[in-house]
C-alpha cells in the first residue's frame, strides 16, 4: 500500500454461520478483494455479536481466541479456526480517535473475534495472517451515532487498517425459510431501496431508515444488524465511489448483499 493510498472499507453481510462453510455468491467476491489487498496493516470490524453497555469497547488482546456462539448448526463449525493475532498498537490508537470523537471508550484486552468478524474474514483473508481487532457496538447507539462513529475510525485508513461493518442487509430471523426457498418481496424491496441510498450518498435518508425504507421494521425487528451498514458508511469518504457486492438471499429472507469502498 503506498503512502497516496488508504486502506479499503467494506459492510459485509455476513448471513447465518455457515457462511464459513457454503460461501455461496458471496464469499468468491471477498476472496477476489482480499487477494488485492498488500501492506493491509490490520483489520478493525465492528460486529453486532459485540453489543455494549454506556461505552464503546476497543479489543486489545494480543492473540484473540474464536468464538462459537452459534445454536444448532453442523458440527463441522465448530472445527473452524481463524486465528489471526491481535492488533494491540491499532487498537490503543482507535481507543485514542473515540475518545476525543466523545465516544466514552475503554479497552478490553481479553476478548476474542466473534462469528460477526472471523467468518466474513474467512473468506477475506483466509491465511489469518494480518491482525485483526474489534470495537464494539454500543446497545443504545442511534443511526446518526453509527455514522460518527466510523467518521471518527476513518483515520485509520490512512495507516493501512481496512474497516469492516459487519452485519446484515435483512435480519428478520422469525421469518427464515428451508434453503432455496422462495424470496420475499419485502427484503428484495428493502435492499433495492438500502442500494440506491447508499450509492447516493442519502446520508439523512439512510440515518430515518427506519421511518423512510419500504419494510424497515420487519426487514430489522431490531436494529444491530443494520447499523454496522452505517459505521462502514461513516468511514468512507464524500467522493469515494461504492462497489456494490451481489450476495443474493438466502433462506427467502437474508439479504447477503455487500458493499465495498476503495477497491478495484
Amino acid at each position: 500500500m503506498s503512502a497516496t493510498t488508504q486502506a479499503p472499507v467494506l459492510f459485509v453481510s455476513h448471513g447465518a454461520p455457515t457462511f464459513a462453510l457454503e460461501p455461496g455468491l458471496l464469499g468468491p467476491q471477498l476472496r477476489a478483494i482480499g487477494q488485492q489487498q498488500e501492506g493491509i496493516r490490520a483489520v478493525l470490524v465492528v460486529s453486532p455479536h459485540w453489543q455494549t453497555r454506556g461505552e464503546v469497547r476497543v479489543m486489545a488482546t494480543a492473540q484473540p481466541e474464536t468464538f462459537f456462539v452459534y445454536g444448532a448448526s453442523p458440527a463441522e463449525l465448530y472445527t473452524l479456526q481463524y486465528p489471526a493475532p491481535g492488533a494491540p498498537d491499532v487498537a490503543q490508537q482507535a481507543y485514542q480517535l473515540l475518545n476525543a470523537a466523545g465516544f466514552p471508550t475503554t479497552v478490553d484486552a481479553r476478548r476474542g473475534l466473534d462469528h460477526g468478524a472471523w467468518v466474513p474474514l474467512y473468506h477475506l483473508l483466509p491465511a489469518a495472517k494480518v491482525p485483526v481487532f474489534q470495537v464494539s457496538l454500543p446497545f443504545a447507539i442511534t443511526a446518526e451515532q453509527s455514522l460518527a462513529l466510523g467518521q471518527a475510525l476513518a483515520p485509520l485508513r490512512e495507516q493501512g487498517v481496512l474497516i469492516i461493518g459487519s452485519g446484515s442487509m435483512t435480519h428478520n430471523l422469525y421469518e427464515l425459510a428451508a434453503p432455496g426457498s422462495p424470496i420475499e418481496a419485502y427484503a428484495q424491496e428493502f435492499a433495492t431501496w438500502v442500494r440506491t441510498a447508499v450509492q447516493a450518498r442519502a446520508m439523512a435518508a439512510l440515518s430515518r431508515y427506519r421511518a423512510e425504507a419500504p419494510h424497515a421494521q420487519r426487514a430489522h425487528p431490531t436494529e444491530e444488524h443494520f447499523l454496522p451498514l452505517l459505521v462502514a458508511l461513516g468511514a468512507t469518504g464524500e467522493n469515494e465511489a461504492v462497489r456494490v457486492l451481489e450476495g443474493g438471499i438466502d433462506y427467502g429472507v437474508l439479504s447477503m448483499e455487500s458493499y465495498a469502498w476503495g477497491v478495484q
